[in-house]
């Protein structure tokens, strides 16, 4: 199924390959739960910026691996490059339109993540038949 998604202003915009029931992830580390982000994992061929690059920001932290990327304009992050999957995109399931028909959370234990993020990088291959976690 086909999405759009954009950040709250709309100067960011893109499109995501997704199933209409999908499985996301919702971590309990500092700034996904500080955020509230709803993870849905990708591989990048499910990806297409449509418009925004020039309003993206970045940030990062600890490691630097992940690229976590925000609209300057109105401070909401719809999607990144996850650590887990640098390969891959990490998508905002609260960005997307239209919302999942059904939609499936699964707590992910963040705060702990060197002894859970094998559990995630497998959602970014392309031979990934059901994309999400």
């Amino acid at each position: 199924m086909q999405y759009t998604g954009s950040c709250h202003c709309g100067q960011v915009q893109f499109e995501v390959e997704a199933p209409a029931e999908m499985v996301c992830v919702d971590c309990n580390c500092s700034i996904c739960a500080r955020s509230g982000y709803l993870h849905l994992i990708l591989p990048l061929a499910n990806f297409k910026l449509l418009s925004g690059a020039n309003c993206l920001t970045t940030y990062t932290f600890g490691s630097g691996i992940a690229q976590h990327t925000f609209c300057s304009n109105c401070g909401i992050k719809a999607f990144y490059t996850p650590r887990s999957n640098p390969d891959g995109i990490d998508v905002n399931v609260r960005c997307l339109n239209p919302q999942p028909e059904q939609l499936t959370i699964e707590p992910f234990d963040g705060q702990h993540w060197e002894d859970h993020a094998a559990t995630l990088t497998h959602l970014s291959a392309a031979k990934n038949s059901t994309p999400g976690y």
